[in-house]
C-alpha cells in the first residue's frame, strides 16, 4: 500500500538528511552552476560568428593602374595606438604625431596599418583622434587599409567591431579582406584575433584567394596583427611569441608559396619593434613601431636584422620595381631631440619568381 503524505514526506527528510547524499547534491549542484556558468561567458573576438561575414571570392576593392602613381608605393607599419594625446605612458603622441606626418611625405598610394591602430577599440574617441592626427593624408588623398589587432577589441567585441566599421564604413561587415592594387599587387588583410587554422572561415578563404590570383599578379602583401615568424623571446614579452593561430598560417604560406606564381611578402605587428625573416621562401615582417610602448627584443640567428639599436620606432615603405619589390626601413634616429629624423636601417628585395620575369 502507498504510504500517507506524512510518511513519505518523512522518508525524503531521512534519506537527504543523509551526509553522503547531501555531498552528492552538492557535487551535482556545483558542477551544473559551472557548465551554466562556462556558457555564459561573454563573448570574445576569436568566438563571435563569421559565418555571415562579407568574405566574397576574388578582390573587395580594385584600384586601376591609371588610378595609382608610377612607381607603386606603399607604406606599411603598425601598432599607433591612436588616442588622447595627453596619454603619454601607454602611447607615445609625439612619435606618433610625428610618423603620421613623415609618411604623409613619401606621398604613398596606400597605408597598410598593421592593428591595434586605437588604443582601446571600445573608446570611439580613440577613432576621433584617428581622424584628426590622419587629416595628412586625406588631404594627399592616401588609401588607408586597416587590419585587426587585438587592441581593437578591447571591450565587449561586437560592439567594439561595430566602432571599426564606424570609423572604417568600406570595411562593414568585413573582418578580413583583399584588394586589388594595379595590375601587379594584391593585398591580402586578415583578422588574426579569429581563427586561422584550417577548415575555419576565413583560412577557406585565404585559399581561395591565393588560389584564384590573376596571372598580372606579380607580388602578394599579407598584412595582420599577430606575427606568424618572430624571434622566439625566453625572458621578456615571452606571450607575443607566435601562437598556433598564426603558425598555421605560416604552415599554409609555405606551401601555397610553392605552386603561388607570385612572390608573398607578411607584414605584421603587435610586437613594437622590427624584424625580418624569410621562411621557405615567404619573406616575413614585424612592424609594430608606430608609437606604442617599444618592446625589447632578443634577437635569434633568424632574423636578418642585426642592429641592436633601441627603440625601433619606424615604417617599411614598399617600392614595386620592374623586377623586384623593394623595401627599406625607416627609423626614427633619436625619438628624444626636439627636430626628430628618420635614418634607413634595413633594405631588402622581394624579387619576381623566375617564371614570372618577362
Amino acid at each position: 500500500m502507498r504510504g500517507t503524505g506524512c510518511e513519505s514526506a518523512s522518508r525524503m527528510m531521512i534519506v537527504t538528511s543523509s551526509p553522503w547524499i547531501r555531498f552528492g547534491l552538492f557535487l551535482a549542484a556545483a558542477f551544473f552552476a559551472a557548465v551554466l556558468t562556462a556558457f555564459a561567458q561573454p563573448p570574445t573576438a576569436a568566438t563571435l560568428p563569421t559565418d555571415r561575414l562579407l568574405s566574397e571570392p576574388g578582390p573587395a576593392f580594385r584600384i586601376d593602374d591609371h588610378q595609382l602613381p608610377n612607381p607603386l608605393t606603399l607604406i606599411a607599419y603598425g601598432d599607433q595606438r591612436f588616442t588622447d594625446p595627453a596619454n603619454t605612458r601607454q602611447t607615445n603622441p609625439r612619435i606618433r604625431q610625428w610618423l603620421v606626418k613623415q609618411i604623409a611625405k613619401e606621398h604613398p598610394a596606400a597605408v597598410i596599418m598593421n592593428g591595434d591602430v586605437p588604443l582601446a577599440g571600445n573608446v570611439a574617441n580613440d577613432y576621433v583622434v584617428f581622424q584628426a592626427e590622419t587629416k595628412p593624408w586625406r588631404e594627399l588623398h592616401m588609401r588607408v587599409f586597416p587590419t585587426l589587432g587585438n587592441h581593437e577589441f578591447r571591450g565587449d567585441p561586437q560592439a567594439a567591431l561595430e566602432d571599426w566599421w564606424n570609423a572604417f564604413p568600406e570595411m562593414r561587415n568585413r573582418r578580413w579582406y583583399s584588394a586589388q592594387l594595379g595590375s601587379r599587387v594584391y593585398l591580402i588583410a586578415l583578422d588574426s584575433d579569429t581563427s586561422l587554422l584550417p577548415g575555419s572561415d576565413q583560412a577557406r578563404w585565404l585559399e581561395k584567394q591565393i588560389d584564384g590570383l590573376p596571372p598580372s599578379i606579380d607580388f602578394v602583401i599579407v598584412t595582420l596583427h599577430h606575427p606568424p615568424v618572430a624571434d622566439i623571446q625566453q625572458h621578456i614579452e615571452v606571450d607575443h611569441n607566435p601562437r598556433p593561430n598564426e603558425i598555421a598560417l605560416r604552415d599554409y604560406l609555405s606551401k601555397a608559396a610553392r605552386s603561388c606564381h607570385a612572390s608573398l611578402l607578411v607584414s605584421a605587428g603587435h610586437i613594437h619593434n622590427y624584424e625580418r625573416s624569410v621562411v621557405e621562401g615567404v619573406t616575413y615582417l614585424v612592424s609594430g613601431g608606430g608609437g606604442a610602448p617599444p618592446y625589447f627584443v632578443e634577437r635569434t640567428p633568424e632574423d636578418f636584422y642585426k642592429s641592436i639599436l633601441f627603440p625601433n620606432y619606424h615604417y617599411v615603405k614598399l617600392t614595386v620595381e620592374k623586377d623586384r619589390l623593394h623595401a627599406a626601413m625607416y627609423r626614427v634616429e633619436n625619438p628624444e631631440i626636439e627636430n626628430l629624423t628618420v635614418e634607413l636601417k634595413d633594405s631588402f628585395d622581394v624579387v619576381l619568381k623566375p617564371h614570372s620575369l618577362p
